[in-house]
């Protein structure tokens, strides 16, 4: 199984999104800052993620996820979870 996955800092002011098949290995690495590009930004909570059988779906929805439509598609599906974050909950 391959993982398409968002995931944000504690503080919100980070989100980053990735790919990987193995999800709980790859979240621990984000957190232990064994990842270059967040490596500043933890600790780290899974805000969403989406599981595909091809190792090429899931490359595809990642790149959507990281463009602007993808990006607005982000917050449309989750409005209660960024809502909830601005009024601190």
């Amino acid at each position: 199984m391959w993982y398409v996955y968002i995931i944000q800092n504690e503080n919100g002011d980070f989100t980053y999104i990735g790919l990987t098949n193995n999800l709980k290995h790859r979240f621990a690495e984000h957190n232990n800052k064994k990842v270059y590009s967040t490596r500043y930004h933890h600790p780290f909570k899974l805000i969403y993620y989406e599981a595909h059988c091809n190792k090429y779906d899931v490359a595809a929805r990642e790149q959507f996820l990281k463009t602007g439509w993808g990006k607005n598609w982000i917050k449309r599906t989750l409005k209660g979870y960024f809502k909830s974050k601005k009024l601190g909950g």
